[in-house]
């Protein structure tokens, strides 16, 4: 079923598969909740899972105008989601800046989280090498954008990162999601010590072909969480799997 759940001011559009514990897919950029396919159906013997369409993608609302947003505020989206769906705790998978919002409701909403699974987190602010790469990205983000417009320098983003023609077009009709969420990815405060108080169960997921500064960021992040485990790329469905038995109650 595909209910619609009131987030931080919008409407999400949430899609669930299966029964048993609960567990949340948080997409990343230029995304939406089609990107998890097939996961969702996976796991749906053993598992509820909830994909939903974060603010200004799919079929879920932004605000007017949209043009940023942070990612304490993309996490209340979320925490809202779970307690209408009455789904916690959950068990969160989230990829990119999905992942930063899984750590930010695993810091301010502990209860509300199970365990998670953590895709490519962009935890720049301990990657000293990602400043002149972020840096050149932008500055080719902002010459696609004079060649091409918002939509034509989305696709050249993703033609980077060699994604799909289905997920292109999905993300041409959410540029502005993607450039609210790319400016996002500097919002999220934290410190090494709050990191290593996040005692949560977690399994880190890096991705083949992963820039060196997303290396670093990843490593870091292993490195400061007191619970978490590096889990193969190839095997997301096997990592959520393995959290789920790690917190069976």
């Amino acid at each position: 079923m595909s209910p619609t759940v009131r987030g931080l001011g919008v409407d999400l559009a949430a899609y669930e598969r299966g029964s048993g514990p609960p567990v949340l897919l948080v997409h990343g950029m230029a995304d939406d909740a089609l990107g998890w396919t097939p996961l969702p159906e996976a796991l749906a013997g053993e598992a509820r899972v909830i994909a939903y369409d974060r603010r200004g993608y799919g079929g879920s609302e932004s605000p007017e105008p949209y043009t940023r947003t942070t990612v304490a505020e993309q996490a209340e989206d979320a925490a809202a989601l779970l307690r209408e769906l009455d789904a916690a705790p959950a068990l969160l998978c989230g990829r990119d800046l999905g992942a930063l919002v899984c750590l930010d409701l695993a810091k301010r909403h502990r209860s509300l989280v199970r365990g998670a699974v953590l895709i490519d987190p962009p935890l720049f602010a301990f990657a000293p090498a990602a400043t002149q790469a972020l840096a050149s990205e932008r500055e080719a983000l902002e010459q696609w954008v004079r060649e091409a417009g918002a939509a034509g320098a989305v696709e050249r983003w993703l033609g980077q990162r060699r994604a799909g023609a289905e997920r292109v077009a999905r993300a041409r009709d959410a540029a502005r999601a993607f450039f609210a969420d790319y400016a996002a990815l500097a919002t999220w405060p934290v410190t090494r010590g709050e990191l290593r108080a996040l005692a949560v169960p977690a399994e880190v997921v890096e991705s083949p072909g992963a820039p060196p500064h997303l290396q670093d960021a990843i490593e870091a992040l292993i490195r400061q969480l007191p619970d978490a485990e590096r889990a193969s790329p190839d095997d997301v469905a096997g990592a959520i799997q393995r959290l789920l038995a790690r917190t069976a109650a």
